[in-house]
């Protein structure tokens, strides 16, 4: 059976992987871009387009950050990290442009269904109001026996991994405290026993901590 991954997720020294009052000029809450300072001069963010020109940097965090599409045939994400909308809005079509960088199914949860959106490059962004275990049998659906993508936002994450429903993660820590936002660990305790968990330490001062099943 396909696999359930995580990465490239960040989150702050205190836990946090989004700040306080998410809006339209401010995706991260009042934490601004801080948690993705380590990602956006990796040659894998960059030829994304989030940092410009040249081919980018390669290294321990290009080594995992690059991991984050081999055999990713859908992903699944929060309504939050489709946009800052409260309520239906079907005029909204993501922070990403014509072009979004996922190339698969995306499947976005969410209270306030609408229909299917089609977008240039193969991304389609399908709209279900769904647990966990349903989403991720239509996400299995659409990804053709490739694995699913979790890309948060972090309640997303927490409530897959409180569903034990999670293969593989990738967690970024990063040396910032954000005081508020919300929080990655909360009711989780006993995850390092479901888990191997392996840091890595690298020169831009974030900590990679892969997560495997035991």
């Amino acid at each position: 059976m396909s696999l359930v991954r995580v990465h490239n997720f960040s989150v702050s020294l205190d836990g946090f992987g989004v700040g306080e009052g998410q809006q339209l000029d401010a995706p991260f809450g009042h934490a601004g871009h801080r948690l993705m300072q380590w990602a956006f001069p990796t040659r894998t963010f960059t030829q994304m387009g989030f940092h410009g020109e040249g081919p980018g940097d390669t290294g321990v965090d290009e080594a995992f950050a690059s991991r984050w599409a081999t055999d990713i045939g859908v992903e699944i994400m929060g309504r939050n990290k489709f946009g800052p909308q409260r309520g239906a809005d079907e005029q909204w079509r993501g922070w990403w442009g014509d072009d979004p960088p996922f190339h698969t199914p995306v499947i976005v949860l969410t209270h306030h269904p609408r229909p299917t959106l089609q977008m240039d490059g193969g991304t389609s962004f399908h709209f279900v109001d769904a647990a966990p275990a349903e989403a991720l049998e239509r996400a299995r659906e659409l990804a053709e026996g490739k694995d699913v993508r979790i890309g948060g936002g972090t309640t997303t994450i927490r409530e897959f991994l409180a569903a034990d429903l999670i293969d593989e993660m990738h967690i970024v820590v990063v040396p910032i405290l954000l005081g508020r936002g919300e929080w990655l660990w909360d009711d989780l305790e006993g995850l390092d026993e479901r888990f191997h968990i392996e840091p890595v330490s690298s020169p831009s001062g974030v900590v990679h901590l892969t997560f495997s099943r035991r």
